[in-house]
């Protein structure tokens, strides 16, 4: 009768874990869908006015642009980012080549004394 009781105590605890580990991850998922539907409004507002003030919208706040950064300047970086990344790689012979090793003989591995040994 115990058998059958550490049995259902083994069952009753992998419950307790499932269920356990079940609402931690759904709780999470819950405080996560919480914070994107109502505290990222709240911090977007708080930027708009310490960047723009009240009176204007999300909308209208854009990134300051840089006259002097054109067009070939980036593909400059991007070639060069580029160049660097593939250099780093060895193209090498997809061939391999497998050579059987000479062993030497050596009575230590010999069966035969092998076998004497384990008698001993």
């Amino acid at each position: 009768m115990t058998h059958i009781f550490l049995m259902t105590d083994t069952i009753t605890e992998g419950y307790i874990i499932l269920i356990t580990g079940l609402s931690i991850v759904f709780s999470g998922l819950l405080l996560l869908t919480l914070f994107f539907k109502f505290a990222m409004p709240v911090m977007l507002y708080v930027y708009k006015i310490i960047t723009k003030g009240p009176d204007k919208k999300i909308k209208e706040i854009s990134p300051k642009v840089n006259d002097q950064f054109t067009g070939e300047i980036a593909a400059a970086i991007s070639a060069a980012i580029h160049m660097y990344l593939n250099s780093q790689h060895d193209h090498e012979n997809a061939i391999l080549t497998i050579k059987q090793a000479r062993k030497m003989y050596s009575p230590w591995s010999s069966k035969i004394y092998s076998a004497y040994r384990n008698r001993l």
